[in-house]
């Protein structure tokens, strides 16, 4: 999954997918704005077959690869 997760990060913010780490800050970073967060969501609800509600869903909760990885389990039961 997480292997999966940066692939899809590294095709949205335009960087190769080793350098997308676990604790990388994709928003303080500047990787990630709220366009880009839309974008992520919509890729990772096909991916893993998850339903996001982006109106609702913290910044926090998407801000790093972790946290991503996190929220897809959660959601996957």
């Amino acid at each position: 999954m997480e292997q999966k997760i940066a692939e899809i990060l590294a095709e949205l913010c335009g960087v190769e997918p080793e350098e997308i780490k676990p604790e990388l800050e994709l928003f303080e970073e500047g990787l990630l704005d709220s366009f880009g967060a839309i974008q992520l969501v919509l890729a990772l609800e096909e991916n893993f077959s998850v339903s996001l509600d982006i109106a609702s869903l913290p910044r926090e909760r998407i801000a790093t690869p972790a946290a991503i990885a996190a929220l897809i389990r959660e959601k996957q039961g």
